[in-house]
């Protein structure tokens, strides 16, 4: 779908096509001589943000914002997010995406008199940067919650597999923002650091701070998690070991006495049984103790 938007004292055009067929994409790439390398990676949706200079005077982008329709589940960066693509000359603002994106309205409603297309596509980045404020928050939170689950040792079902996921979505996240920052740069290269590009480059550092914080929490936490399992395994181990050290020596006991043989002198003595007994009793006083000595138990 094709729909021309005309900013108030604004001297460009703004089209904004929303899932174009290959007609309405056509359409308009011959009405404005679109690069055509450009307009065939505006139809790749998984591709990755990018910023072309064409000439002095025209300029492609693509940005990438949030799905918020996106699988619980989803881990990497075509399910969990979708592209923008950014068409600007010095007559004309063309954007292309697969669906509707809602702050579109909002930049048209509060930038109606903005006369710059460079402006309004700073503003549309700033928008896109804005969607992941809400599932960057969520993760943050979640890190949290299952941090104090582990240092409380509360049993949660899937806890790795969990983490596991909080750990793809924040490398996603952190990896587009890291692909955006070379696009506001450069932004800022053709806008002479204007207002408009210092309030993006505000914005950027922001949501990247968060994300970087949240990489180093999230392995941090997978890293303790791990420790705390192996502790919990030696711990384990270390019982069943004690077990094994006490009934060792009595297995072998009982086992040199449980043989069949006709001839085991011991066999034949009236305090055989009790005798048995007072030295396994003993051998498992003398291990206890010297476990105990040794700070084993």
């Amino acid at each position: 779908m094709i729909h021309y938007v005309k900013l108030q004292h604004s001297a460009f055009t703004w089209v904004e096509l929303t899932d174009p067929t290959a007609d309405e994409l056509k359409q308009v790439a011959d009405t404005y001589s679109l690069q055509q390398a450009a307009v065939i990676d505006s139809t790749q949706p998984e591709h990755l943000p990018k910023f072309e200079l064409v000439d002095d005077e025209h300029y492609f982008m693509i940005c990438r914002l949030f799905e918020e329709d996106c699988d619980t589940e989803a881990d990497n960066m075509v399910k969990l997010t979708r592209k923008l693509a950014i068409f600007i000359g010095p007559t004309y603002l063309i954007t292309i995406s697969r669906k509707s994106f809602s702050q579109f309205e909002h930049v048209k409603t509060k930038h109606v008199a903005e006369t710059n297309p460079l402006n309004v596509a700073m503003k549309l980045i700033k928008a896109a940067l804005q969607t992941f404020e809400e599932p960057v928050n969520k993760l943050d939170y979640e890190i949290d919650f299952f941090e104090s689950r582990i240092f409380l040792k509360k049993r949660i079902p899937d806890l790795l597999k969990k983490l596991y996921l909080i750990k793809r979505r924040v490398y996603v996240f952190r990896k587009l923002f890291n692909l955006t920052k070379e696009i506001i740069e450069r932004c800022g290269q053709v806008a002479k650091r204007s207002a408009v590009h210092q309030d993006l480059r505000d914005h950027y550092i922001k949501y990247d701070t968060v994300i970087e914080e949240l990489h180093e929490s999230i392995n941090s936490l997978l890293n303790i998690y791990i420790s705390l399992s192996s502790q919990r395994t030696n711990e384990v181990m270390r019982v069943l070991t004690v077990f094994s050290a006490f009934f060792l020596p009595l297995t072998f006991i009982v086992g040199v006495y449980g043989m069949n043989f006709r001839y085991m002198p011991e066999l034949e003595q009236p305090l055989g049984y009790v005798g048995i007994w007072i030295v396994m009793l003993t051998t498992t006083v003398l291990i206890f103790r010297w476990f105990k000595v040794k700070g084993w138990i």
